[in-house]
């Protein structure tokens, strides 16, 4: 399998995740107050939302790079 296979099939993965899961959360540390040795964080979590139109562009790609990477 060469370079091309290896990242056409990651972009599949990648594509069928991302219409799966529709979206990832991550949290993200703070700091609210800082107070001389003293110091307050906060934890928010995050959510990023992930296009249809990304998900379906990577399968699509992927596919072609998998058809088309072989040849030369």
């Amino acid at each position: 399998m060469n370079f091309t296979k290896i990242i056409g099939v990651l972009l599949l993965v990648a594509g069928a995740a991302s219409l799966a899961m529709g979206s990832f959360s991550y949290t993200k540390d703070s700091t609210v107050v800082k107070l001389g040795p003293l110091e307050l964080t906060a934890k928010k979590k995050e959510e990023v939302n992930l296009p249809v139109w990304l998900g379906v562009g990577a399968i699509a790609v992927g596919g072609l790079l998998l058809l088309l990477g072989g040849r030369k």
